[in-house]
């Protein structure tokens, strides 16, 4: 079985977490999520969008051996972090280039306002560990960058509200 690294790019609640349950359905995968890290580890610290980035870039430092560590013993690797930045890919695209495995980037294209009533529903839900305002969606999604093939990755698309 030739191990496979998974990233997630999409906006705020365009279903990348749900989509990553899904590729984690199949045998020697496993997910690893940006957003439960950093609430383990640093929850009460993380109150603005520089807390994110602070504590995304401390995370990552960690978590880069060890997700190559998992790719090279075989065991598929399901990326819910952040993508939606080129920095952030390039991150990734280093992690893809270090493995040597086979890669595919999920680019979940959904429109800011399905987005932003999932995102509404999933704060009222409680269910999601960090709970962005209408203010944060629109910090946040000013800084995002659709994928695009010169970046060097695999691409699969999902168009609309695929979910």
């Amino acid at each position: 079985m030739t191990a496979t690294l998974h990233i997630l790019v999409g906006k705020i609640a365009s279903g990348k977490s749900t989509l990553a349950a899904e590729l984690a359905q199949a045998p020697a995968t496993v997910v690893l999520s940006e957003d439960e890290w950093l609430a383990a580890l640093y929850g009460p610290e993380m109150r603005s969008i520089e807390d994110f980035v602070r504590n995304s870039r401390r995370l990552r430092s960690v978590m880069g051996p060890h997700i190559l560590r998992l790719l090279h013993s075989g065991v598929s690797v399901v990326l819910d972090f952040q993508a939606n930045t080129l920095p952030a890919r390039a991150w990734m695209k280093g992690l893809v280039d270090d493995a040597g495995v086979a890669h595919l980037l999920h680019y979940l294209d959904v429109p800011d306002d399905i987005c932003r009533a999932r995102m509404h529903a999933r704060n009222a839900s409680g269910d999601h560990p960090f709970a962005p305002n209408d203010a944060q969606f629109d910090a946040i999604t000013r800084h995002f960058v659709a994928p695009k093939p010169e970046e060097g990755f695999d691409i699969k698309t999902y168009k609309g509200n695929w979910d």
